[in-house]
Order: structure tokens, then sequence, then C-alpha cells
């Protein structure tokens, strides 16, 4: 073969590597499943610790591994891929197989976060599934207002000057309001009890204000929703379906770049020879 014609052939091979290289990215990151984001918090007054069961329609055979909450808990964030899934509580140490003491349906859509919380009386519970908010204007931050306290029915929540919920009857969740970041104090009353707590609120987060029972009356307690700029929520994701959830596979385009080094090698190996063989016949 020519030297000519192996130079046009290794272009040719070089332009499809590279062309077929390029391509390859965009394909693997447009197959990357989508995902959203679950955490489960026991806000039932009254109820014992329990361990929360999530389970994909999609693969129900591999539910992901249990956590136990108590009340006035909330879990981390688990990353978990979209879908429609089901939620089950039930008391630690119970078989997987065992009732549920409360469960309930719910659908996870791409880039959402959601909060499964357990709330009402330890023998009517229900799930509320409430979507939280990771947007935040950089300048403010935003709450809501879970009320989780059995002993008093309605419970009014003010920071700083701000009325977070007037009246709010036990089991109710108020939306997001917006309030100016920094140090502010949380105050709640009801009917005969009246109390307060400092909080401090970074600007570009959000939170949730949960009113919970006690043994000698009333607290209130705050859980992070979203951090900062970070879209991503707070705390950490499990990768779901004991080990089972998808991966990158690996690309082509490693594999692609070798070939074209190989190919580049063999035509300068083939100039040298040449260039080689020129030298000792002008010699002899």
């Amino acid at each position: 073969m020519s030297l000519r014609r192996i130079l046009a052939l290794s272009a040719v091979v070089a332009a499809t590597v590279g062309y077929a290289a390029s391509a390859v990215a965009p394909a693997a990151s447009a197959a990357a499943p989508a995902t959203g984001w679950v955490r489960c918090a026991n806000l039932s007054p009254g109820s014992p610790a329990v361990e929360t069961y999530l389970l994909a329609f999609a693969n129900s055979a591999k539910p992901l591994p249990p956590l136990g909450v108590s009340y006035g808990h909330v879990s981390n964030y688990r990353a978990v891929s979209v879908g429609e899934y089901s939620v089950a509580f039930r008391p630690v140490g119970a078989p997987a197989s065992s009732p549920p003491v409360v469960s309930a349906n719910f659908m996870v859509s791409a880039g959402m976060t959601y909060t499964l919380a357990s709330v009402g009386p330890a023998t009517s519970r229900r799930i509320e599934v409430l979507k939280d908010q990771m947007a935040v204007p950089s300048g403010s931050a935003l709450v809501r207002v879970i009320q989780a306290s059995l002993k008093m029915d309605q419970v009014t929540v003010t920071y700083g000057a701000d009325v977070l919920a007037q009246q709010l009857a036990f089991g109710a969740v108020t939306s997001y309001v917006s309030v100016p970041p920094g140090t502010q104090t949380v105050a709640f009353s009801a009917a005969g009890e009246q109390a307060e707590m400092p909080v401090t609120l970074a600007a570009a987060s959000a939170h949730t204000i949960v009113v919970l029972d006690t043994a000698s009356g009333l607290s209130v307690d705050t859980f992070t929703d979203a951090a900062g700029s970070s879209r991503a929520p707070v705390g950490g994701a499990a990768t779901g379906f004991g080990g089972m959830a998808p991966r990158a596979a690996p690309g082509l385009a490693p594999w692609l770049a070798t070939l074209a080094a190989g190919l580049l090698l063999m035509t300068v190996g083939v100039l040298g020879l040449r260039r080689y063989r020129r030298t000792a016949i002008l010699r002899g």
C-alpha cells in the first residue's frame, strides 16, 4: 500500500473515531436516570419509633433499606429514581412483611424533593406527602410550619414580627413564606401556654418549623430543607434498591481514543520505515 493511501485511510479512521467519541458522551448523559429526593418524618404524638420502608413499583423485589425515625425526628434525604412508590411505617424491629401502622403511595418527579410525614394521633395516622422547596431567593429565607402537637388543638407561631401561622390546627401544614434571614425569636402560643426560642436562618435557605408535644408541654424544632444557594437537598443520599440503582456504564470514548492513538503510531512507524529503507538504498 502506498504512503498516500495509508495517510488517507488514517485520516478517515481518525475523523470517524473523533465523531463517535463526541457522540458517545452526550448519549450517555441523556441515558442517565432522572432522580428525586425523599425523606421521612415521624410527627405522630404518642407513637413509638418506627422504621420507614420505601418500595418502587418498578422494582418491588428490592425495597430500600429501612430507616428508623422517632417522634419529632426526620431522616436524611435519599436519592431515588423517578416513578411511583409506596411508603410504609412499621414499629422498630417488626418484620418487613408485617402490616404497617400507616402507608401511602406517591409519585417522585425528576428534580423534586419530598417529605413523607406521618401526622395525626397514633390511633389514626395519615401520611402527608409534602413538596419541599429547594430554590430560595438569595436575600431571604423560606419557612413553613407543621402543627404536630396533640395537646394544643390550635397554635399561633411567629418569627420575629412575622406571623407564620395563625390558630393552626393539629396536623395542618402551612405553605412556605419568605422571611428575612438572620437570628430571630420563634414564639408559639396556644390556650394557656406560650414559649419561644431563638432561631438562626441563613440567606437562601429553607426550613420547616415543627410544633411538638413534650412531657412538660410544647416545644418547637426546625428541619433544614435547603441550605445556602445549593439546589441539592440537605442530608445524605442513598443509592437505593440495595445497591441495584442504575449506574453509568463505562463510556466508549477511552477505547476510541486508544484506537486513534494506535492508528497514529502505526502511521508514524510506516513513515519511519520507508525513510529508513530509502536511506539504506541511497547508501548502498
